[in-house]
């Protein structure tokens, strides 16, 4: 009988019950996502050390890494147009097939500078997806459910991470390229995979079939040129600008502590690097427990008190680092915990508060052309974070304290999103 009971408690958990009641792309989608994610996370920590291993030169991986990032912001500038004309469904499809599938297969036999070029010009082809994939996700699923969707997505990320450290188990049994050839070809298979699922039990949005028949007759350069009506829009919504604000200073943030942290952690306070490899897990762990614990808990709160409690954890955390005296790892795995609550509160919030200020007719270009935007915006930030550390590793820490200071006055200055429950859609009023 008590077994019986929590089955039952389990199945009315909020995020399951929002799942069952969201049929379709949205569980479809959530279901799928650790195709892509556990392959991802068992490769990323080693694909720098895979190119080395090969003979690419530091100077070699950072021109791939330059050449990538541009490619990226062009092919969001046009992932809007494409996701109209081609449809949210078809788009996600293509961007899954020649930006994984097929950049996998490439990555798996590559052997020098060219062949890795190549991979990852085609995995820019991911930023296109992304537009059709977030468009394909939410926008039959009813607005009151967007932080519940973008909640599995970062669960989905996170029960990834759990099986990072495998790879790192073959590796030091094997070696890193013929481990991370089979986990590259692996990969591929599951994105064709991927695909194939997302063509037998997806379908096209509403939204979708509304533009794809709008734009059908429009040329690709003509719809270019519609974005010098587009960007002065948005310019002036105030609402989407603090969300676009709120958005780069998280990436950027994110782009620093993921280069320098483990620099940080190791050189400057001198943690041994074996405890590396336990702060994604614990990161991963805490994250999860607030997510599935904590979270629906907090659907009656206002929309932007958790995500201004959570950029002051993130600033708090910062500062403790900062302050953290050398050799302290209760400080440092302290920090992790407070990160991962303040990730926890923010980034389902985060998407959903973009989402909600975003014209429904115009969602694919707008979300392209912010896309596109913030990539270009923060890239100079990974150099000037750079310079931040080679005078000081502590600098871009305090710079990162800053940057979320300023987010959250910005989050401060938001007005709470009201939903029209006839429309289906948020009404615009975080122009406040």
């Amino acid at each position: 009988m008590r077994i019986l009971s929590k089955m039952k408690r389990l199945k009315e958990h909020p995020l399951l019950e929002m799942l069952s009641r969201n049929k379709g792309n949205p569980r479809t989608l959530v279901f799928i996502e650790p195709l892509w994610g556990i392959p991802y996370n068992l490769i990323a920590p080693f694909a720098t050390l895979y190119m080395y291993t090969q003979g690419i030169t530091d100077v070699q991986i950072g021109l791939i890494l330059s050449i990538s990032m541009f490619v990226q912001v062009f092919f969001s500038f046009f992932g809007g147009i494409l996701t109209d004309k081609l449809g949210r469904k078809f788009t996600t499809m293509m961007g899954d097939f020649f930006g994984w599938a097929v950049a996998c297969l490439i990555w798996a036999i590559s052997n020098n500078f060219w062949l890795f070029l190549v991979a990852a010009i085609l995995n820019s082809f991911e930023q296109i997806n992304q537009t059709a994939w977030y468009c394909l996700l939410i926008e039959d699923a009813e607005p009151k459910d967007l932080i519940g969707l973008y909640t599995w997505v970062n669960i989905g990320g996170l029960v990834a991470i759990f099986f990072a450290p495998l790879s790192g188990l073959f590796i030091n049994s094997f070696s890193v390229v013929p481990v991370l050839r089979i986990l590259y070809l692996i990969f591929s298979i599951n994105m064709i995979l991927k695909t194939l699922i997302t063509f037998r039990f997806c379908r096209e949005t509403r939204q979708g079939k509304i533009r794809m028949a709008e734009t059908k007759k429009v040329s690709v350069f003509h719809m270019l040129g519609e974005y010098r009506q587009l960007i002065p829009k948005v310019l002036k919504n105030k609402g989407v600008m603090k969300a676009v604000a709120v958005s780069v200073i998280l990436y950027i943030t994110n782009l620093v502590s993921t280069n320098f942290f483990s620099l940080y952690v190791t050189q400057w306070l001198g943690i041994s690097d074996e405890y590396l490899a336990l702060f994604p897990i614990l990161n991963a762990a805490v994250m999860l427990a607030f997510m599935v614990g904590i979270q629906h808990k907090l659907n009656s709160v206002k929309f932007r008190i958790p995500m201004w409690v959570g950029l002051a954890l993130y600033a708090g955390a910062v500062l403790l680092l900062v302050l953290s005296p050398e050799g302290s790892l209760p400080c440092v795995v302290l920090y992790v915990f407070m990160w991962a609550v303040a990730a926890a509160l923010i980034n389902p919030r985060k998407d959903a508060l973009l989402q909600l200020n975003i014209n429904p007719q115009e969602r694919a270009r707008i979300n392209a052309l912010i896309m596109a935007s913030t990539i270009a915006l923060a890239s100079p930030f990974g150099y000037f974070s750079g310079w931040l550390s080679s005078l000081d590793r502590r600098l871009p820490f305090i710079f990162m304290f800053l940057l979320f200071v300023t987010a959250m006055v910005i989050i401060g200055r938001i007005q709470e999103p009201e939903f029209d429950k006839n429309s289906g859609n948020a009404d615009q009023r975080l122009d406040g």
